[in-house]
């Protein structure tokens, strides 16, 4: 209990030093390579350790039941801000990527889109500051509703977290904040498999985002997508680690099962250590500076659609009865 308390402090100050840090200490723009190789490839290499908690059992489980919750969170954040783009005078391309980074996965689905569509940069961090202020904020929040209105159930606040929260280190830290602070470890195992079956489904939302946007503007090029270069190969490590974990434990007499337990307890621990570098990054990755300069019409319009992501994961994963499994 006291190693959950400390690491979860320690997971808070990372992602505090790092916001403080990042916006008063000037000399450490030096090192922004670093920070960003940690936000890029350290919380991949954290996502894909983490495998070694599941078994391909389980991840094929949890994947399938987040497909049911994902698809309408993804289509109700198309849809709404569609509806509401032109009461908040916002941009076709500016929507789009806001409805991209908010229904599936932030900052990356953002950047895949956005020469699709011409999108210029100014939009882009538009788009992008709207998933890091309010991704920030789920992060925090979304434990503490959901351990109360879920019940503390495991799966349906896996569900809630992995399909409601932008950016896959968003969720990674969510659910360590849960598992941590509930002492409920399979919330984050549960939370990450459902974020990576989220971020497959960009193989199949930009494609189509791209498409409206070439109809709604004729002059726009029709590019090319190659789906191989959005698809999140990390998703394949963490099934690997999932491989792992399933041979291992079958085959544990054989291992030892001492050994094979100090193995897995090592992979984790490495795992969440990684996490916790990679969130001091997010961190310093958060520019304060950068919110004042931007209008507040495409914050309402991305708080509005956040909610109605939040609201939509909790009203199916009731309607489809996971409370109750």
């Amino acid at each position: 209990m006291v190693y959950r308390i400390a690491q979860f402090l320690l997971f808070i100050i990372a992602i505090v030093i790092g916001l403080v840090f990042g916006n008063t200490i000037n000399k450490l723009t030096d090192y922004t390579d670093g920070f960003t190789f940690c936000t890029n490839y350290v919380l991949k290499l954290g996502i894909i350790l983490l495998g070694i908690r599941l078994s391909l059992g389980d991840i094929a489980l949890y994947g399938l039941t987040g497909i049911i919750i994902i698809t309408p969170c993804i289509m109700m954040a198309i849809i709404s801000i569609k509806i509401l783009r032109n009461y908040f005078i916002v941009s076709d391309n500016l929507s789009l990527l806001i409805a991209v980074g908010t229904s599936i996965c932030g900052a990356t689905a953002i950047m895949a889109l956005a020469p699709l569509i011409n999108a210029k940069k100014e939009e882009i961090s538009y788009a992008i500051a709207n998933i890091t202020i309010f991704g920030l904020l789920a992060m925090f929040i979304y434990p503490i509703i959901g351990y109360y209105i879920l019940n503390d159930h495991s799966l349906a606040i896996g569900l809630f977290l992995g399909s409601s929260i932008h950016e896959t280190a968003q969720v990674a830290g969510s659910g360590m904040i849960y598992a941590q602070q509930y002492s409920n470890p399979s919330v984050l195992e549960i939370s990450t498999v459902i974020k990576l079956v989220r971020n497959t489904t960009m193989v199949v939302v930009i494609p189509f985002l791209a498409h409206l946007s070439f109809k709604a503007n004729i002059h726009n090029s029709n590019k090319i997508i190659s789906i191989g270069s959005i698809f999140p190969y990390f998703i394949i490590g963490f099934i690997i680690f999932g491989l792992i974990r399933t041979f291992g434990d079958y085959y544990e007499y054989k291992i030892g099962i001492e050994l094979w337990g100090s193995i897995i307890q090592f992979t984790k621990g490495s795992a969440e250590n990684l996490l916790i570098i990679a969130m001091s990054a997010v961190g310093y990755n958060t520019k304060i500076n950068k919110f004042k300069k931007l209008g507040l019409k495409p914050f309402y319009l991305g708080f509005i659609v956040a909610i109605i992501v939040g609201v939509v994961s909790i009203t199916t994963i009731y309607i489809a009865g996971v409370t109750q499994l």
